[in-house]
């Protein structure tokens, strides 16, 4: 199957102190939120769509240049931050003809490539599917609610819903099928309410409004409570440094 990586980023660096691009944070020598997801992404997927504001651009694509596979990586805008719905499909051209998208938040830097490759491997190109990897969380800062096999509810702590302690977050990334998707959504957008704190018309609910109107949605549980942490504060950037300085010091195994 044809599959399409989408990272969208269009948020800046001001809440974590930076001058650049959030996606362009550095994480260590030679090391960024960008390089960092883009090598993830382009081994589990064809091509990768990236989505930033336009006064992000420029720097970005520079980015992309300097780094491995740049033809296999494109850009798309969006103009003003609507949510990540409006965001995901800036880039539909580049991806409406692919089997299946895998959506990356753009600050989730420590979603493993196993979890990439075992949502992609259940997910298989099946029509109208999504899969999402999911862990248990003490505190979840989004809640999936499945019941009986479907998903009934998603609930945002942003938008002022209360999560149950224990219940299960995402790690930022989603699998979904391409064929209807962009209809689907359309059809969504026009009707849904925006969220009451954001204003936004919000992707995350859009899935269990899928699942009512007929597709599977398939969670797939992980056990690593830091796939689900992404770069969203100082504290975080100084955690995920932190934990790419312990990894680069890790003795490498031996070639039999």
């Amino acid at each position: 199957m044809k599959i399409h990586a989408i990272v969208p980023a269009a948020g800046r660096g001001s809440r974590l102190g930076l001058d650049r691009p959030k996606i362009l944070a550095p994480l260590g020598p030679g090391l960024t939120i960008w390089s960092v997801l883009s090598r993830k992404l382009l081994a589990v997927a064809d091509r990768l769509n990236v989505v930033v504001a336009p006064d992000a651009a420029d720097e970005v694509a520079r980015a992309i240049a300097a780094g491995p596979d740049s033809d296999r990586v494109s850009l798309a805008l969006q103009p003003r931050p609507l949510g990540m719905g409006d965001a995901i499909f800036r880039g539909y051209d580049a991806w409406a003809r692919d089997d299946a998208i895998l959506v990356v938040w753009g600050d989730q830097v420590f979603v493993s490539p196993a979890t990439l490759a075992r949502a992609l491997a259940l997910h298989r190109g099946a029509p109208r599917t999504i899969v999402i990897p999911v862990v248990a969380l003490d505190q979840p800062y989004v809640e999936y609610v499945f019941a009986r096999g479907r998903l009934v509810a998603v609930r945002q702590s942003r938008e002022g819903d209360r999560c149950a302690p224990g219940g299960l977050g995402d790690v930022g990334a989603f699998a979904l099928s391409v064929a209807g998707l962009r209809a689907a959504w359309d059809e969504y957008a026009a009707a849904a309410a925006p969220g009451d704190a954001t204003g936004e018309i919000n992707f995350l609910p859009f899935m269990p409004w899928l699942d009512a109107r007929g597709w599977t949605v398939t969670p797939l549980l992980i056990d690593d409570s830091r796939e689900a942490r992404g770069v969203n504060t100082p504290a975080d950037l100084e955690f995920f440094r932190a934990e790419f300085a312990r990894i680069a010091t890790e003795p490498k195994p031996r070639d039999e």
